[in-house]
């Protein structure tokens, strides 16, 4: 039995790791990539009086926001074209016309233009709304206002080519243009003057539902994760994963599907997230041996997935209870499971990734102790206050958002004042106390410059969405496109699922997750919800929201992808096609709430029914991710691996006669697998 031991501890891992390159991308070698694949991360270069200028203007803006949607009452038809003529300024400003552009303070003529005449369209909405109104459809024939309507839709039209991308605009002009023809009575003037009247001027374009939308709770939220990201709450997420599992086999992985999970769920943004977690991470990783597009694609899948990390969602959760007008605890209840089986796959592939590796954790001297972070957990209680304000009902979700930012200035206060005291030490207590003071203004501002940037691009992406949902409208192109899929499904509800997830995915792409969800609440999940279709709500909501989310992940255009390819020095393609592996869960777990939606906790009869469902989904998800990763206590051959996934998925599916047969297979492959491994080990059959 010694003996024994003494091999077992000698022995080499079960594959031997070559040699791996540890050298990952600088932050300059990010923002390279950046530009040249992510229209966001394209922006122009501002120093000096200029950059102070519009950081002053964007924290105004924040500012305004928060008052408007908070405190002030103002008339629909005014507040929005202010919002929307704002965003263009802003806009304008932020995004250079092509790609690449890096000459500093620079603003060309044509852009100057475009600040005044493309604001001023939405400025000019704004000033003469109740003219608007008592004209209503005799609008059409003040020329006036008809240019002033298409210079507004032009300008949100370019800004949207410049942050946003080129596919959203392939569906709205394609769409503009058949509402042009469907609307065409032999006056081409006078239906060009309609379509322009509809899309600029009523409820049925620009400034309909997803826009209202943004502008209400989407922005407010943007904010408050900025906030939360200037106290270091995602640097307090990252030390609590290290502590938590970065001593198990391959730690550094397990710790970026931890800490990603907790950021993103709060930032709503994929690639923002995969730089953010990815820059500690992803060197971390690479270091312990894992290769440079496995390390980038496991920071891509899990930042992904914090968009479906409840409570929070990256503010999905709450445009979710405004679609379907459920109660938001409703829907955070409802996202546990598919969020624990997303993350469930990603952290057994990890592992068992390392294990094949033979691969080691963090040493635990150079963990952080959980009794210095558990002093630190003051700083969750902004999160706490808001998922407990808006559950209960306590106040409206924009002032439970807002109280929430205040939340987050005062637990921020802690860090800065004992900054000060130690400035004191050293400079003085009056100058330890102004250094103090100045750092919470900074954070402050610039918390509110950073909510304002990351509002642009959502903004515009939903008056898109506002203009495709509008000509849907306006056309009765929904009921069309009903009939159309219900021809082309022939009936059978899977079709109709495939035929969305392919939409979602390639509206997708490029596309911030909530304006990708408004656009798809909006189009095609009632198309999902129809009886001969015949999927819930809840079930093609989610549907629709999870696989606008996988698209900054798949091939090949995967955002996230490449930002976390970028940092770890990999090759982009290949990191996109470990993440789609990686991330699975996230393209099959839809199907299964959607054929059954009692894995959301929809139509449950029982307690056990609650438990049954968990437990053979969790196992399930684990048959599927150790037969893409094909290892187990060993190499696994084809055959086992088919009859996992099969296992796996049988589990996946809510039934006693699919779950009993897919334990059946998966217990009976890791049984045999077991002993399978331990003799070959065995020292006696050497």
């Amino acid at each position: 039995m010694s003996l024994f031991r003494k091999k077992e501890t000698e022995a080499e891992p079960l594959v031997t790791p070559p040699e791996h390159d540890a050298s990952t991308g600088t932050a300059a070698d990010v923002e390279a990539v950046m530009r040249k694949y992510d229209r966001e991360s394209n922006t122009r270069i501002w120093e000096g009086a200029p950059k102070w200028i519009i950081s002053a203007l964007m924290a105004v803006f924040s500012l305004y926001c928060i008052i408007d949607t908070v405190f002030l009452t103002t008339l629909t038809e005014i507040r929005l074209p202010v919002f929307m003529g704002l965003i263009l300024l802003l806009g304008f400003l932020t995004f250079p016309a092509r790609k690449g552009e890096v000459r500093v303070n620079h603003l060309p003529w044509y852009d100057i233009l475009l600040i005044v005449c493309g604001s001023g369209a939405y400025f000019f909405y704004a000033i003469n709304a109740r003219t608007v109104i008592q004209l209503s459809s005799r609008i059409m024939k003040e020329p006036l206002y008809i240019v002033i309507g298409l210079i507004g839709i032009l300008a949100l039209v370019e800004l949207c080519r410049r942050c946003v991308g080129i596919p959203i605009l392939c569906v709205a002009g394609a769409l503009l243009v058949y509402t042009f023809v469907n609307l065409m009575s032999g006056d081409v003037a006078m239906t060009f003057a309609q379509v322009i009247r509809t899309m600029f001027y009523t409820t049925n374009g620009i400034f309909s539902n997803p826009i209202t939308v943004c502008a209400k709770f989407i922005v407010v939220f943007i904010i408050f994760g900025a906030f939360l990201e200037r106290t270091g709450i995602a640097n307090f997420f990252i030390s609590l994963a290290n502590a938590l599992a970065g001593a198990a086999p391959g730690g550094p992985a397990k710790v970026a599907v931890i800490s990603s999970a907790l950021c993103g769920m709060v930032s709503g943004s994929s690639v923002g997230n995969t730089v953010t977690t990815g820059s500690v991470t992803i060197p971390m990783m690479k270091k312990t041996g894992y290769k440079g597009e496995f390390a980038g694609a496991v920071e891509a899948a899990a930042s992904t997935g914090g968009q479906i990390m409840p409570p929070i969602m990256g503010a999905a959760a709450f445009l979710m209870a405004e679609f379907t007008s459920e109660p938001y605890s409703k829907i955070a209840v409802r996202a546990i499971l598919p969020a624990v089986l997303y993350f469930t796959g990603i952290y057994i592939a990890v592992h068992l990734e390392a294990k094949k590796l033979g691969l080691k954790g963090i040493p635990k001297e150079e963990l952080p102790k959980m009794s210095k972070l558990i002093k630190r957990i003051y700083l969750l209680f902004p999160l706490v206050l808001l998922v407990v304000l808006v559950s209960t009902n306590t106040y409206t979700m924009a002032y439970s958002a807002a109280l929430a930012i205040v939340a987050t200035i005062v637990v921020s206060l802690p860090d800065f004042i004992l900054d000060g005291v130690h400035t004191s030490r050293t400079d003085g207590v009056a100058t330890g106390i102004r250094q103090s003071g100045f750092d919470i203004l900074k954070m402050v501002f610039g918390a509110l410059e950073g909510g304002a940037k990351g509002s642009v691009t959502v903004a515009v992406a939903c008056g898109m969405a506002g203009i495709i949902s509008g000509c849907i409208t306006v056309t009765g192109l929904a009921s069309k496109l009903l009939s159309a899929i219900v021809s082309v499904a022939g009936g059978h509800m899977m079709v109709a699922l495939v035929l969305t997830m392919l939409c979602c995915i390639v509206l997708g792409m490029g596309v911030p997750t909530t304006a990708n969800y408004c656009i798809m609440a909006a189009t095609c999940a009632p198309i999902l919800m129809d009886p001969s279709i015949g999927v819930s709500k809840m079930a093609a909501h989610f549907f629709v929201f999870y696989f606008g989310i996988v698209a900054d992940i798949t091939p090949p255009v995967a955002l996230a992808a490449y930002a976390g390819s970028a940092i770890a020095k990999a090759d982009p393609m290949k990191t996109g096609i470990n993440a789609t592996k990686l991330a699975i869960a996230a393209f099959i777990v839809p199907y299964i709430f959607a054929l059954s939606p009692q894995m959301l906790f929809v139509d449950v009869e029982s307690a056990f029914q609650v438990v049954q469902i968990c437990i053979s989904a969790l196992l399930g998800i684990f048959g599927v991710a150790a037969a893409l990763n094909g290892f187990i206590f060993r190499k696994l051959p084809v055959v086992f691996r088919v009859l996992l996934a099969a296992g796996g998925l049988g589990m996946l599916i809510p039934g006693t006669l699919t779950d009993v047969v897919g334990l059946v297979l998966v217990g009976a492959i890791c049984v045999f697998e077991f002993f399978a491994a331990k003799r070959s080990t065995d020292p006696l059959n050497a």
